[in-house]
Parts: C-alpha cells; structure tokens; sequence
C-alpha cells in the first residue's frame, strides 16, 4: 500500500464507491448485531468476600456482510473482551449480558459452537495461537489429506505472497510476519462469513502491518463482514469502513472514515482527542488517563477529561444518532 498522500485519497475514494453499491446489495440484517454488552468479572477480595469487576458496560457495534469495521480504543478499554464474547471464549469467572444476533438470529451458546471455525473465524492476536509441534499445512487444514483442500491451500498461500514449502515448517521457523500471514490464512479455508481480528498488527514494522490490515480488506471486498479490533487508528481509517470508538468500557462513538477528514464533522470529545492525537495532527496530548474498572465515574467515563462537562453528564446518556453516526454524549449536536 503506498504512502503517497493522492495515491491514498484515490484508493479512499474507491473504497467509498464501491461501499455505496455494497450499501444498495446488502441484506436488511447484519452479519454481526451486537446490543448493550456487558462482560464483568467475578474476582476474591480480602479472603471469601467477591467483588465484580465491570469491564465492559455497554458495548454496541453492527457489522454487514461486504463490510469492514475497525474497533479502537487505548491498551485496557476491554476491546479484546469482545472477540472473546462473541466466540463463546470467555474465561469461567466472566459474567456477559447483552444481545449478539449473527445474520438476524441470536447468537446463543450452542449456536456459536456450531459455526465457530466455520462461519465466524477468529483470528487471534498472538500467534502462540498455532501449534508449535504441528507442521503449518497440516494445521490450516485441519489433517485433512483431500486434493481439493491442499489445492485451495496453495491458493490461499499465493494469495498472501507464501511459498508451497511454507506448509511443510513449523511455525518457530516463520518470521512473526509471516505467522501473521498464516492466522489469516485459516480464515479462507472455511470462507466464513465473518471474521474477528484481534489486534492483528502488534509488534510488527509499518510496511508489514499496513499488508496485514489490507489482506482484511480483502476478505471484506469478498463478501464477509470483517471486524477489526485494533489501538492503531491510523491504519484503521486506511481500510476500514467504519469506526467504532471504545472508552473504558463503553461505545462512545461510531463513524464512517470519511467523518475523520476533518475534526468538526466527528462526534464525541473523545473521538475528536484521538483525531489530534494523530502524527499528522501534531500529536497533541489530553491531559488525564483513563479510569480503572474500579474507579469508573458515574455517568459518562469520559467526564474527568472533558472540556466540556457539566453536572447533566453525571446522569444516564443515552447512545444516538447524531448527523448519521452514533454517539454517547449529550452534548453532540
């Protein structure tokens, strides 16, 4: 992908054209609906007494099929928490409330079960994730010897720039880009219809990520609907189609990538301090940190940093539609 700036703002204006006639074909009910998640944990404090720990509070994001959306936030929002509810995951102390419908219908416990490594794919953030004892081909296969599924593989592996002899290695001996390549690759053997990526671009060097987050898009142009969990805003707005913006456990504000041109057409305070936090807004700094999941404020978790707040924002705020997105906030207008 280059970096030129008029290179980027031609392939972002294609990206919006071709969403618009995505926009016109897809169905009414999206692939992914997620609805006032809440994951808390139950944890022990000071001997037998319990205490429940609200990691996530009201998390809600949509994602269609053809579409790909970036979830962003700060390292300890929770957003990782929420691949793992959606994929049934959860450690045994979690606790999950909330709604999660796949292609219209709930998506309850044994549901998951059946499509999990089928229809959804995850695709986790590290690549500890592969097995270190078990040759690549015969992992992304499943052991299975059929001709057809080592002709696809092969495919596959064209696709992502991997040689045929990448299936008889372990993964110890891959470099970190290429085990990236390989996590992605597990999801085209099953052609799902949504993929989870978990932070799927840490620790790897600029040219590599920014291949790894447009192999996603390409996934998404093929028809499944793609959800990105990601800290990296940069590379989200290169690809994705929409963002949602994660604080302290709470969606705060959901936007196309055209609304982060310009700081006025955004929403929520804090979604307007990532955009200036951005290197090619100067890196400007907001005082303040964010709350831990025992010292969250009332109201709007956001609050103690906010210019803007008053003593209305201590109380209920509901998540609406403001100017075509959504936002948690009583002030966006």
């Amino acid at each position: 992908m280059s970096g030129k700036k008029g290179n980027t703002s031609d392939s972002r204006k294609n990206r919006s054209d071709e969403q618009t006639m995505r926009d016109v074909q897809r169905e009414d009910a999206p692939v992914l609906k997620i609805e006032h998640m809440s994951i808390s944990f139950t944890q022990y404090d000071r001997g037998m007494h319990q205490t429940s720990l609200p990691v996530i509070r009201d998390l809600d994001v949509e994602v269609h099929g053809g579409e790909m959306v970036a979830v962003v936030g700060s390292s300890g929002s929770g957003k990782s928490l929420l691949a793992h509810g959606v994929m049934g995951v959860l450690p045994y102390n979690a606790d999950m409330g909330g709604r999660i419908t796949y292609c219209g219908e709930e998506l309850a416990k044994e549901r998951i079960k059946k499509l999990r490594g089928r229809e959804i794919v995850l695709v986790p953030q590290s690549i500890a994730y592969l097995n270190p004892l078990m040759k690549i081909g015969p992992q992304i296969r499943r052991g299975s010897k059929a001709t057809e599924a080592r002709k696809k593989l092969r495919g596959i592996f064209r696709r992502y720039e991997l040689d045929a002899g990448v299936e008889e290695l372990y993964p110890f001996e891959l470099s970190g880009g290429m085990n990236r390549r390989v996590l992605i690759s597990t999801a085209l053997m099953e052609e799902p219809k949504l993929v989870i990526a978990d932070e799927p671009t840490p620790g790897l060097d600029l040219a590599v990520a920014k291949r790894a987050m447009a192999h996603f898009r390409e996934l998404a142009d093929m028809g499944a609907g793609v959800l990105v969990i990601t800290h990296d805003l940069e590379l989200a707005l290169e690809v994705a189609d929409r963002i949602a913006v994660f604080y302290a456990g709470t969606t705060v504000e959901e936007a196309s990538v055209q609304d982060f041109e310009h700081e006025e057409t955004l929403r929520h305070p804090y979604t307007k301090a990532l955009w200036r936090a951005m290197p090619r807004h100067g890196f400007q700094y907001i005082e303040g940190t964010q709350p831990y999941v025992k010292n969250l404020p009332t109201g709007c978790s956001f609050a103690p940093r906010c210019p803007h707040c008053g003593a209305e924002c201590a109380g209920e705020i509901d998540y609406r539609i403001v100017r075509g997105g959504k936002v948690r906030c009583i002030r966006a207008e």
